[in-house]
């Protein structure tokens, strides 16, 4: 099992599509935020099919309610709010958009992968059996885009530097 973990993406359609053939090798897609605008969240169903898509809220997300109904018609897009919970083939994991949060929830030792993004900066950690990680981000601001794929199966984290 792969997860693909993204957040940031800052309505950069662009590097999202560089992206999507690593989404679309993965079997579960996490999204830790800022996707800001609708039109993002109608790329990523018409490219990824079926495939599960969870996200929560970043601190630039626009029209939420737009962003909800455009994900429910999708149907496998999973608009969580500022907060996800969610069990994967028996991995806890929770999702936030942002770090003093993602720290305190792998502090916690009640989750097996922990995500945020915000502040744009590609990071892992294990703390203690948690694997904490910010995938960086899509958008391209601080000069270098990226994204993480997970395989829990193995414990292995790969990174991916988006062209």
């Amino acid at each position: 099992m792969r997860i693909a973990i993204i957040s940031d993406t800052h309505d950069n359609i662009w590097k999202l599509g560089s992206a999507m053939p690593h989404l679309a090798a993965s079997d579960f897609i996490l999204h830790c935020g800022d996707i800001c605008s609708p039109f993002v969240v109608k790329q990523l169903a018409e490219n990824l099919g079926e495939k599960p898509i969870h996200v929560v809220w970043g601190n630039n997300d626009g029209d939420k309610r737009l962003l909800t109904r455009v994900a429910q018609k999708a149907g496998n897009i999973h608009m969580h709010g500022d907060f996800a919970e969610i069990k994967i083939e028996g991995n806890h994991i929770a999702l936030t958009h942002y770090p003093q949060i993602g720290h305190a929830l792998a502090s916690t030792a009640r989750y097996d992968l922990v995500c945020y993004g915000h502040d744009h900066t590609a990071y892992d950690e294990w703390v203690g059996e948690t694997l904490l990680i910010n995938p960086g981000e899509v958008m391209g601001l601080n000069g270098r885009s990226s994204l993480a794929i997970y395989s829990p199966n193995e414990k292995e984290l790969s990174w991916i530097e988006i062209e």
